[in-house]
């Protein structure tokens, strides 16, 4: 029986991962529509109903499913079969798996169990979701290649070299976060984020989140995270004005799995940066028995309260995350091909070993 219990623990926590990162992808399109439709003065996406129904437009994303699902599959006459059905798959897996270590709360006790609150419990966890997110390039890569377009291919080339650029950048403006709270597990990064900052000088009043401990380490990880998911404005290796990209040649549910890949990412990153620097699950000044305020005002709470509110803390944070996301996506135009290589090698990289270096001189010189 413990063994069963232990068993259906793991799938639930590993249903619910994949069910939020799921549902809030296929959100995202239409979310995507409605704030781009706003910022633009424009009613956005609302033709679909059910019955007569439109609730906003939010039966679009079911419309373009179905749509999707009932299209032609093509495939190009020189195409490799094989590797061009493979290439969706790819993307979407290891999207999705990557949101695996990521912790959207501390522990839930249940039968006198502790369970912890993420799919995957990793001492490595930010190696383990940056190795995910890398491996994801590949299913670009194969679509550009086994597509037998010059323009897929192009597309291919230009997203492997993108991610390469990006990737050094997000692994090296991380550093700072991982010797700030010393660890490289995601929940012990959360919970070094729900301690005060200085309490000797600001007392219990500031949380130690990393968005104040490490503000620059903030923005060079977010810039180089958006170019890693190619999002606009890096979204050269899809460039629609140029060479339309590397899913040139696919249709049907293939090309929408390459879009949801994009929506996952998205969640991903918003995910990451919820950990890293907005400190997760946490909500200032709740701890396991309730809420304790800094003028010494207790408010009891049951363990099941708590852990709603921290679920709840990480979605908001999550959301508010996404909507930035976007809100980039519609503001800024496409950065040219060189301008994003000499972004990435040139000012994201530099900035973010001078970061390491200027937090090492800070955590060896100050002694609390």
């Amino acid at each position: 029986m413990t063994a069963l219990a232990d068993l259906g623990i793991v799938f639930g926590r590993v249903a619910f991962v994949m069910l939020f990162v799921l549902n809030v992808a296929a959100i995202l399109g239409w979310v995507e529509r409605k704030q781009s439709a706003i910022m633009q003065d424009r009613i956005g996406a609302n033709r679909a109903s059910i019955f007569g129904v439109r609730a906003l437009g939010l039966f679009h994303p079911l419309a373009d499913t179905l749509k999707m699902l009932t299209k032609e599959d093509f495939r190009p006459a020189r195409a490799d079969r094989f590797l061009f059905g493979l290439a969706p798959f790819v993307s979407v897996f290891f999207a999705l798996v990557a949101f695996a270590s990521i912790p959207f709360g501390d522990t839930l006790l249940v039968a006198g169990r502790e369970i912890p609150l993420q799919a995957v419990t990793l001492n490595v966890g930010i190696l383990y979701v940056f190795a995910m997110l890398s491996l994801g390039v590949y299913g670009v890569m194969i679509a550009g290649w086994s597509s037998a377009n010059n323009y897929a291919l192009l597309g291919g080339q230009r997203a492997a070299a993108l991610m390469i650029s990006a990737e050094i950048a997000i692994g090296a403006s991380i550093v700072g976060v991982i010797m700030v709270y010393g660890s490289l597990n995601l929940q012990d990064i959360v919970r070094g984020q729900g301690q005060p900052l200085l309490p000797q000088y600001l007392g219990q009043w500031v949380p130690a989140w990393g968005l104040i401990t490490q503000f620059p380490a903030f923005f060079l990880f977010l810039t180089a995270g958006i170019a890693a998911t190619r999002r606009i404005p890096f979204d050269m290796p899809e460039g629609e004005s140029e060479i339309i990209g590397y899913f040139v040649e696919y249709s049907g549910m293939k090309f929408g799995m390459f879009l949801m890949t994009d929506m996952v990412e998205t969640t991903v990153l918003a995910g990451l940066c919820t950990s890293l620097f907005l400190g997760g699950w946490q909500v200032p000044y709740l701890f396991a028995g309730g809420f304790l305020f800094p003028w010494g005002t207790v408010v009891g709470l049951s363990p099941l309260a708590v852990t709603v509110l921290q679920v709840g803390s990480f979605v908001t944070k999550v959301a508010v995350m996404i909507f930035f996301l976007m809100l980039i996506r519609w503001t800024l135009p496409r950065f040219r091909y060189d301008q994003a290589m000499r972004l990435g090698w040139l000012g994201l990289f530099p900035l973010s070993i001078l970061n390491i270096v200027l937090t090492g001189l800070v955590l060896l010189l100050w002694k609390p």
